[in-house]
């Protein structure tokens, strides 16, 4: 494009067109997808001054000489008021992002597998700072000494920020970072040598024209409300917003492109193992499918095993103990407890106990649908028929009780011991009356403190079916001031 020929009111799709350009000349990137979101990327840090979020950028790959450092020199050239560091310490990146309050310079952070690496130690004050940083308004508050007065003094650190590196990065950051995962070229895969003598005279043209486009889209940038993808949501939706808006505003064939680009980004982020504790709850998920209960100890031999594929038997060198798999599952409201197992009453677990959990931190599988109830699986054991996956509340008939005949699981009380039908003692949830025969606000005709433990069949066929599954049925009050 000529330089004198460039109206940034008209030509957004044009410039971005140039940048994409200039990136395939010096990089190879591993798709399609990952080049559209870096040339956005690029262009949302001279809008830093009108949008509230700016996601980070992650140059990663497994192995050194993978084109990171080359993708990050590029980027340089191109973004607003680039400031490439390596090891920086937190208080010159806490006084240098303030330095220009409102106008921050982009951080371009290299080797941050030195920062944040297995050899690395100490430099949570950074993570802290790039962090919380994806956020306008966020602050970084330091003591400031003045003469003898120390005074306290909260400094900006909303700022773009690309980094590059080997391995991943701690799981805050890449939650906030748009990652492209870089590898070495192959002998098909050809790039022109990059020099910063003949090259960056004329990327530097290309940041003066970029810059002037963005600049000239600030207020429409100000007001913008993209369309996002159904898929894009949450934090995910914080990163990308501003990027689609750029798109937009420049049209042509980059709105459709940058929405594929955020779909492939939130597809691949999900494919991620995740934190250590998602990475469990994902492998109890497949223990648990052919099981309603393990002990803790079943549990750690499984997960242990050389036979399996997850890799808890080099846990911390002497594998998964049982106070760590305790340990590990609290922050998910999951505890041992006392289960039966056979005629043992051992520590363990129930599938049910990791239903909330599954369903808040793990991808749904295909055709799942939420977990069927205790009493269900009661049910199905009694009448032999494979169990119907169907929401918690359901109905059974106790057919010989006086005082009720609707029940329900009491997911809070203690489970006990049943009789299946090969004779061997199994646990099951403990049934308890919830609404009586009696017209509505009656109560049973018991004392606070009576109760009566029948045995009665689990069934919900004909009274006189044979019994299949043996439960004690505790009775309580029926609630007088809600109908029953």
């Amino acid at each position: 494009m000529n330089r004198d020929e460039f109206n940034p009111q008209d030509d957004g799709a044009a410039v971005l067109d140039e940048v994409e350009a200039l990136l395939r000349q010096f990089v190879v990137f591993p798709c399609e997808e990952n080049l559209v979101a870096v040339v956005l990327w690029i262009a949302h840090t001279h809008a830093i001054e009108v949008i509230d979020n700016t996601p980070r950028l992650a140059f990663l790959s497994p192995e050194p000489s993978s084109g990171k450092s080359r993708a990050l020199e590029i980027c340089e050239l191109l973004v607003a008021r680039p400031l490439m560091t390596i090891n920086a310490t937190p208080a010159y990146l806490i006084r240098r992002l303030a330095q220009e309050e409102g106008h921050p310079p982009t951080l371009l952070y290299d080797e941050i597998d030195t920062v944040f690496g297995p050899l690395a130690y100490g430099n949570e004050a950074v993570r802290g700072l790039i962090n919380a940083g994806y956020r306008r308004g966020a602050t970084s508050g330091r003591c400031v000494v003045r003469g003898n007065v120390t005074e306290t003094e909260d400094f900006p650190a909303f700022a773009a920020v690309a980094m590059a590196g080997l391995h991943d990065l701690p799981d805050t950051i890449m939650s906030r970072s748009i990652v492209i995962p870089m590898r070495r070229k192959t002998e098909f895969e050809h790039v022109e040598p990059y020099r910063s003598r003949t090259h960056g005279k004329a990327a530097l043209g290309i940041r003066e024209r970029l810059s002037a486009w963005v600049i000239s889209i600030h207020p429409v940038l100000k007001q913008a409300w993209p369309e996002l993808p159904p898929s894009v949501q949450d934090r995910n939706a914080d990163m990308w917003e501003p990027l689609i808006a750029i798109a937009d505003a420049a049209g042509g064939d980059w709105p459709s492109r940058a929405r594929a680009a955020a779909v492939s980004h939130v597809s691949r982020s999900g494919e991620n193992e995740g934190s250590v504790g998602v990475q469990l709850l994902a492998n109890l998920r497949v223990i648990f499918d052919d099981h309603l209960t393990l002990s803790t100890r079943n549990i750690l031999e499984l997960l242990n095993s050389d036979d399996s594929e997850s890799s808890w038997g080099d846990f911390k060198t002497r594998g998964l103990t049982a106070t760590t798999l305790a340990k590990l599952l609290k922050p998910y409201g999951v505890r041992p407890k006392q289960v039966r197992v056979g005629t043992d009453t051992l520590k363990g677990y129930h599938r049910n106990d990791f239903a909330d959990a599954w369903n808040r931190y793990l991808p749904k599988e295909e055709g799942n649908v939420p977990e069927s109830s205790p009493l269900q699986e009661l049910e199905a054991m009694a009448e032999h028929q494979p169990i119907t996956k169907t929401p918690q509340t359901i109905k059974v008939k106790a057919p010989d009780l006086d005082a009720a005949d609707i029940s329900t699981v009491d997911q809070n009380s203690t489970d006990i011991p049943m009789l299946s039908d090969d004779g061997t003692r199994e646990t099951k949830p403990r049934i308890t009356i919830t609404k009586s025969k009696h017209q509505p606000g009656s109560t049973l005709p018991l004392n606070d403190e009576d109760t009566r433990l029948t045995n009665k069949t689990a069934s919900t066929g004909t009274e006189d079916e044979a019994p299949r599954s043996i439960f004690p049925i505790k009775l309580i009050k029926s609630n007088p001031s809600s109908p029953s």
